[in-house]
């Protein structure tokens, strides 16, 4: 880690205003013993591990999460820590701050000589102050982190978001950038660049590319490092999450396209590519009422009655009071002959809509069908 007495950004020191969340962190020093709040340091941590034990006992909530290993970080620190962690899952921003600047602290003062655990605590503070809105501090902590491990890509991911909140653009860029040589499958940094290439363009115009700072090359090992780390719970669940809700967007474009296909080819008369289309759609979306009775269309005019009628049965148990679907599928027990189930049909129709003049029309019809059918039966008779 280096020097390990060297003091993290935001200590209080030649008169400089202790930044947030760090008030009364940096001990004053008495002749030959190092004190705080009128204590010495060990009697405090001592005081601080009680204060944890009392509030764990006294909350009777599960609070094991305390007790998990956190690296190289003694028992004490690592404690500060998680308890920063639970504190910033449950929104409480301010107060991780104020744990990850006492395990920051301990650090320093029990000369812990882990770059990669002190990286992550200043990385976990930076993200408490960008969700607080304190971006500068967010920047000084990203940077810190990245001096203890370069090339992390949550301290750099943090910095650029900073980094655009400030309107810093260029900055934000070549962050981002870094961040997609470490893994070009984070989104949120395509999107970013995306975002930003825009506002860059309108800042500094058609030569944009030539007022960018220039983008470190992030050496292949380090690549080749993140590739092989193990993916954490929270972070596959996030890509499983991100790959859903692609999948999602690609289906609905699909089925979006396939329907207006299937709507454009019914108004030229080509029912069977209409069909298909329709049927394409419902393999993405089966319990989309419209493409059913759209599909029933087709069915009526290639004169497949059963299947018309099977795919309004379906459209009505989606939605019971469907007008299309009991019309149509009046117009498909037309065709197999059933006029007294035809009438029942467009009766609802009529009693959904009385303002439906093919429905009257058609009832006539079906009524004279269905009398003539009766008298033909009685005559058989």
């Amino acid at each position: 880690m280096g020097n390990a007495q060297d003091k993290p950004p935001g200590s209080s020191g030649g008169g400089a205003t202790p930044r947030r969340g760090q008030e009364n962190l940096q001990a004053p020093r008495a002749a030959g013993k190092e004190v705080a709040n009128g204590a010495p340091r060990e009697k405090r941590r001592e005081g601080e591990a009680e204060e944890q034990k009392q509030q764990s006992e006294s909350s009777g909530g599960d609070r094991s999460y305390l007790d998990a290993p956190a690296g190289a970080l003694p028992p004490h620190l690592a404690r500060l820590k998680n308890e920063g962690n639970h504190l910033f899952k449950n929104g409480q921003f301010g107060d991780a701050i104020e744990k990850y600047s006492l395990a920051i602290d301990g650090c320093y003062e029990a000369g812990i000589d882990s770059p990669e655990d002190l990286s992550i605590i200043y990385s976990n503070r930076a993200a408490c102050y960008l969700k607080d809105g304190n971006s500068r501090d967010c920047i000084q902590d990203c940077d810190k982190a990245l001096e203890l491990q370069p090339f992390s890509l949550k301290p750099l991911l943090r910095r650029a978001l900073a980094n655009e909140s400030l309107e810093r653009y260029r900055k934000a860029y070549v962050d981002y950038k870094m961040v997609l040589q470490i893994d070009n499958g984070v989104q949120a940094a395509h999107d970013s660049i995306h975002r930003i290439t825009k506002a860059l363009i309108e800042q500094d115009g058609p030569e944009w590319r030539d007022k960018l700072p220039e983008i470190p090359v992030v050496p292949l090992s380090i690549q080749q490092q993140h590739r092989e780390k193990p993916v954490s719970i929270e972070l596959a669940q996030a890509r499983a999450a991100r790959a859903a809700q692609e999948e999602a967007r690609r289906k609905e474009a699909s089925f979006t396209l396939l329907k207006h296909e299937g709507n454009s080819l019914v108004k030229k008369g080509h029912f069977q590519e209409a069909l298909e289309k329709y049927s394409e759609c419902l393999s993405i979306k089966p319990d989309e009422c419209t493409v059913y009775t759209n599909r029933a269309i087709c069915f009526l005019k290639l004169n497949r009655y059963e299947e018309a009628k099977q795919d309004c049965d379906s459209a009505l148990q989606m939605d019971p009071a469907n007008k299309k679907a009991f019309y149509r599928r009046a117009l498909a027990f037309k065709g197999l002959q059933d006029y007294l189930s035809a009438s029942g049909d467009l009766q609802e129709v009529l009693q959904l809509d009385p303002k439906v003049h093919e429905a009257e029309q058609e009832l006539e019809e079906v009524t004279c069908l269905l009398r003539q059918s009766l008298i033909d039966k009685t005559e058989h008779t």
